[in-house]
């Protein structure tokens, strides 16, 4: 199967670096039960086709013709987990990670600042090879 995801949580129009990504996307790859294959996608036009300010501060009615749009694909995105985890829970006992009140320990024997650091590091291998197809994208477009 597949499963398409937004990791910044919504569809952003600006032209503007992606924002920090949220941590479902990283949740969903650390759970799956076999490690998924991530391949990054990064969309640049979209915001000329369906403007949110297109007349009157309205979005437009229908899409527009005549417009650009710049898909980029990149490599699959390979993640070692049992190396993630494992650094992940010795980066953990560091004592300035404060809690928030996540549940106990997972099936991989993580805690709470474990998985925090676990996701944070899965979402910011996603976010620097999105940011570079972003790059990338925009400068074709010119």
């Amino acid at each position: 199967g597949q499963l398409h995801t937004f990791p910044e949580g919504k569809v952003s129009q600006e032209d503007a670096p992606i924002r920090r990504l949220k941590w479902g996307t990283a949740s969903l790859i650390d759970r799956a039960p076999v490690t998924p294959i991530v391949v990054p996608i990064v969309h640049h036009g979209f915001q000329e086709v369906m403007p949110e300010n297109f007349m009157f501060g309205r979005r437009a009615p229908f899409p527009l013709c005549n417009k650009h749009i710049n898909i980029v694909v990149g490599e699959p995105i390979k993640f070692d987990l049992p190396k993630m985890r494992q650094l992940a829970i010795s980066k953990s006992r560091d004592p300035h990670l404060c809690s928030m009140g996540w549940p106990g320990s997972d099936s991989h024997g993580m805690d709470e600042a474990a998985r925090r650091y676990l996701y944070s590091s899965i979402s910011d291998k996603i976010l620097t090879i999105m940011e570079n197809l972003r790059s990338f994208g925009r400068s074709i477009l010119k």
